[in-house]
């Protein structure tokens, strides 16, 4: 009995580490983001008949001042095309309580950027990632975006 109970241990072991992700790469800032700094990420080639979803990974702290947050996140494909979307994502519900993941002050949200994406043009992908707040009646952006501590992305291949 102790036997299968050691086996049944280490599969469940196995089958909860595996993981769909295929790649990511994230990029600490110094407790601000600048509205001037646009964070690039390489992406390495993807195997072409294969499905991915792709993530934006944000880490916050409690001096992070709003309940939402505005990006500007392009892609840009080997042969020179470049998509760009600006994106609103929540961070907070409306009592304040943060969205995301962690322990503590700093919170890690997880937030979808494409679904079902192809990556069928051979060479390096680029994605560029910049904040594009606003206060409320102000044309300006918001220069120095406080509580933002780590900008990411992670790319995870859709199991069907």
């Amino acid at each position: 009995m102790l036997k299968l109970f050691k086996i049944l241990f280490i599969l469940g072991v196995i089958v909860s580490c595996s993981s769909n992700a295929a790649w990511g790469d994230a990029k600490s800032l110094p407790g601000y983001w600048d509205a001037n700094e646009a964070i690039s990420f390489t992406i390495p080639e993807m195997d072409s008949l294969k499905k991915y979803n792709v993530f934006l990974n944000l880490r916050n702290t409690n001096e992070y001042p709003y309940n939402n947050i505005f990006l500007i996140v392009s892609m840009k494909f080997p042969h020179g095309k470049t998509l760009q979307d600006t994106l609103e994502y929540r961070m907070a519900e409306a009592d304040g309580t943060w969205l995301g993941n962690g322990i503590g002050s700093v919170k890690e949200s997880k937030l979808w950027y494409k679904e079902g994406v192809s990556f069928y043009e051979e060479g390096n992908y680029t994605l560029t990632v910049s904040q594009a707040v606003r206060n409320n009646g102000d044309v300006g952006g918001v220069s120095e975006l406080q509580g933002i501590t780590e900008v990411g992305y992670s790319i995870e291949e859709v199991i069907e």
